[in-house]
């Protein structure tokens, strides 16, 4: 079975690739989830991030931003004391920021809203050949991460915005010949 060439070995990246990476995601709460932890993986490997995906749903209320919204210095200090999670104090700090900002986009019309207008709703349907084809962020997440940041978000330069927005299938960057590209371009809402 052809897949793209960052997936494996270890089966929970192949199962990611399989079944979550670029599938099109729409729900407000679990966009920002996976926002947040494409800002924890900075400097880090999405190995790492997957291996830790559970502890971190459970560190950070399932990642609930009206409850994560509400935490501050002791919530802090006691997750900065959980080795299941990356102990990274501006990271943390940065989570409960953006959940404030999430709030305010979410009462604005949606988070959700305001991520998929850049793409008119509808993924962006790439065709590249090879890893080296796929860039590692583009203008349009230069622009959304500008934007974010103007809304109050902290890690979400360039890079880390592609990668999400490659994880939550505003662009279909499944290779060509990966068995998964075809499958993710029929999820699109049209």
């Amino acid at each position: 079975m052809d897949r793209c060439g960052w997936a494996g070995p270890e089966k929970i990246y192949l199962d990611y690739h399989d079944t979550d990476w670029g599938v099109p995601e729409y729900d407000s709460r679990a966009l920002w989830e996976k926002l947040v932890l494409d800002g924890f993986q900075a400097g880090l490997s999405w190995l790492t991030i997957l291996k830790k995906r559970e502890n971190f749903r459970a560190a950070f209320a399932g990642f609930e931003p009206d409850v994560v919204a509400q935490w501050g210095a002791e919530e802090v200090e006691g997750l900065l004391q959980n080795s299941g999670i990356i102990r990274h104090r501006g990271k943390i700090e940065a989570t409960i920021t953006n959940a404030r900002v999430w709030q305010k986009l979410e009462a604005r019309g949606g988070f959700d809203r305001f991520l998929w207008r850049y793409v008119d709703g509808t993924p962006v349907q790439n065709a590249w050949e090879t890893l080296a084809d796929v860039p590692a962020f583009t203008p349009l997440s230069t622009r959304i991460s500008k934007d974010l940041k103007a809304e109050g978000f902290r890690f979400c330069g360039p890079t880390i915005v592609y990668a999400f927005m490659q994880a939550v299938g505003m662009v279909n960057d499944h290779l060509v010949g990966c068995h998964r590209h075809a499958d993710v371009a029929l999820m699109a809402r049209k």
